[in-house]
This record gives C-alpha cells, sequence and structure tokens, in this order.
C-alpha cells in the first residue's frame, strides 16, 4: 500500500468547496483545510505509486479551483 499526502492550493476563497470536491474523489481518505502556504492537506492511499500520481495530477488537479499542489510520498 502507498500512503501520500498531497498539499493543495486554491483560488482566493475557494478552500471549502475545494476540500468536499477533494473528498469525493477514489483515493483520497482524508481532506482538510489547513493554515499555512497550503490550503488544504489530502491524504491518499493506493496500491501503486502510479496511482498516487494520477490522484494528485488528473484528480486534485483536474478540480476548476485547484491552483497548486504538492505530493509527498510517505516512506514508512
Amino acid at each position: 500500500m502507498v500512503h501520500a499526502f498531497v498539499m493543495v492550493k486554491t483560488g482566493a476563497g475557494r478552500s471549502e468547496e475545494m476540500v468536499e470536491a477533494t473528498r469525493e474523489l477514489e483515493a483520497i481518505t482524508e481532506a482538510h483545510i489547513v493554515a499555512g502556504n497550503y490550503d488544504i492537506i489530502a491524504e491518499v492511499e493506493t496500491d501503486e505509486v502510479y496511482e498516487v500520481l494520477q490522484a494528485a495530477s488528473s484528480g486534485i488537479q483536474g478540480l476548476d479551483g485547484i491552483a497548486d499542489t504538492k505530493t509527498y510520498i510517505s516512506l514508512d
């Protein structure tokens, strides 16, 4: 099992809308609005690394209102 975190920047004032849309994506196990450099942290669990990348690029980045993402794959 591959476990990862995706840090998400949204358009201004879109965090609540985008966290709900992010939570609906298949590989996302949790998503939370946070304070700091990013607006949302999404937790991803998949069977393969390429599925994490697909969830981040096609899934989250494909949502209208997402400005940027950074993906961190857990090593433990």
